[in-house]
């Protein structure tokens, strides 16, 4: 079977959900047998997302092989359940660096450098490379952006190129559009969507597929009225409303044939989709719960819970796992450095100080991982908050009353977090710091071993600083286990405090791994901690 290529563009409004469509499509995909890559266009000029404020994008996403993404590329692997790799996501800003850094060495030969080829060629390349990479039967290619945005055009006339050389038979085009309400007139209005179609026409792409964004269900009068006035089938128009959970879109698309005219459409020989075990994680979130779980998450970026998204689902599948309804309250630590670590967290059954970079909110979140020690309730540490804890440890248990980070305190004489030696002499700041996958030596009779069930692990980690090896033994003799060790011994991977009934702290970000369908054993604990 020749590879098929598909791509998912979005019209009228941003944040239509072109990302969980495009998840949910390669499940359905991956569930009928099909090898499935998922890609993501995004059209800024930043290399990558690694130096944005997660106020501009959200979290970025962490691959295995050490590149930081867009964090649609987490919906990617938590419904397909692939780990995706540094090929998965294309900005603009990579496109020209590599173009610029092989014009400077002359690899173009005296030719003028232009949008048309050079730039769709390189865009080109890294679609395909994706697909021989991975072996893929179908890559799925989400392009950022709306359709009219002057950023997006190089990637759609890439794809409109790319058309043209494998065939109609093998890609097509899936568009998401918006169907708004207006309120004043009592009906759901399609001229959006008409010209949304008609934006995208100009640029030489036919739609073979729209999916209809709505609030509620529309009904087949709408839907008819888009095919029609779009120029597609009536079955190649699906109508998508606001579900809840996510996870239950698939189902919600395959009921409606999406899939089935996927596959049609593309002569993929595949088998039937099976949705059994999809279905049943998500019988379990829709579900009544026999408990309720509330957890605080201790942060700087709380005002955009997107800056948090794969922890949020981490915990919302270990929740569900555990038959428990989530209820989180997003905490600003630097409110709790003005007010009080109290009246935030008196009524939480759990407390997570998530990862984050610069001084503010600091002190915030030392009082709350103080807090969480002081009242035994179970506290998660991740990256950065593994980091507040050691800081929180060696001030109140180790007598070091000054203890800080290096990064909050250059100076400091008790930094007992700093920079990693191989960190020392960076200058430049973007895709510099330990990324990606590393491996993790645990010692037996922690919690962290009883949690994990073995004494090697590999997670995805993103951080500069660590904890200094100056400091370490001083902190381990005032009760602090550091249960988690890199295999030379030199990083602590994991801290944990065996005086309290759950008080971890891990260096890395394992909230990358968790899916609906396989809870991670850290969240899975965390979670039946502070349930009790």
């Amino acid at each position: 079977m020749e590879r098929k290529y598909i791509f998912v563009t979005g019209g009228v409004v941003s944040g239509l959900g072109k990302g969980v469509s495009a998840a949910s499509l390669g499940l359905l995909l991956k569930q009928r047998g099909l090898k499935i890559a998922a890609q993501k266009l995004d059209p800024y000029l930043n290399v990558d997302p690694g130096t944005m404020s997660p106020y501009q994008h959200g979290e970025v996403f962490v691959t295995e092989d050490g590149a930081e993404t867009d964090l649609d590329l987490g919906h990617y692997e938590r419904f397909i359940d692939e780990n995706l790799n540094r090929k998965s996501n294309l900005t603009s800003g990579k496109v020209f660096w590599n173009i610029l850094a092989r014009e400077r060495k002359g690899e173009y030969l005296g030719k003028t450098v232009q949008i048309i080829p050079h730039v769709t060629d390189e865009i080109k390349a890294a679609i395909y490379s994706l697909g021989e990479m991975t072996g893929a039967d179908v890559v799925i290619t989400e392009i950022g952006g709306t359709i009219g945005d002057i950023e997006s055009q190089p990637f759609l006339e890439a794809a409109r190129q790319l058309r043209t050389e494998v065939g109609t038979r093998n890609s097509m085009f899936i568009h998401v559009v918006l169907v708004p309400y207006l309120n004043c007139s009592g009906e759901y209005k399609t001229k959006p969507s008409q010209h949304s179609v008609h934006e995208l026409q100009g640029m030489g792409i036919m739609p073979d597929c729209i999916i209809a964004r709505s609030d509620k269900t529309l009904d087949d009068d709408i839907l008819s009225k888009i095919a029609m006035f779009c120029n597609v089938e009536r079955q190649a128009v699906i109508g998508n409303e606001n579900i809840s959970p996510i996870y239950a879109l698939p189902l919600l698309l395959h009921e409606r044939g999406f899939d089935d005219y996927v596959v049609r459409r593309l002569s993929l020989d595949c088998h039937d989709c099976d949705l059994a075990v999809w279905s049943s994680a998500v019988g379990r979130m829709i579900g009544e719960k026999k408990h309720k779980v509330r957890i605080a998450i201790c942060g700087k970026y709380v005002k955009l819970h997107d800056a948090y998204l794969s922890i949020n689902e981490a915990l919302y599948h270990a929740a569900c796992f555990n038959d428990a309804e989530l209820e989180l309250s997003f905490v600003d630590t630097e409110e709790v450095e003005e007010e009080g670590a109290e009246q935030f967290l008196k009524d939480a059954d759990g407390i997570l100080v998530p990862g984050g970079f610069g001084a503010r909110g600091i002190e915030g979140m030392i009082l709350s991982a103080r807090y969480a020690r002081e009242h035994d309730i179970p506290y998660f540490g991740i990256c950065l908050g593994m980091q507040i804890a050691v800081i929180e440890a060696a001030r109140s248990l180790a007598g070091l009353k000054a203890a800080n980070s290096r990064e909050f305190d250059p100076d400091g004489k008790e930094c007992v977090i700093d920079l990693m030696d191989e960190q020392r002499n960076i200058v430049a700041k973007g895709g510099t710091m330990r990324l990606g996958s590393y491996p993790c030596e645990i010692q037996q009779g922690t919690l962290l071993h009883k949690l994990y069930g073995t004494e090697h692990v590999e997670e995805r980690h993103r951080h500069r600083y660590e904890v200094s090896p100056v400091f370490r033994d001083r902190i381990a003799a005032s009760g602090i286990v550091f249960s988690g060790m890199s295999p030379d011994g030199k990083l602590v991977e994991a801290m944990e405090n065996p005086s309290c009934r759950f008080f971890l702290g891990v260096q890395s970000h394992p909230e990358f791994k968790s899916r609906p369908n396989k809870v991670h054993p850290l969240f899975d604990g965390f979670v039946k901690a502070c349930l009790g």
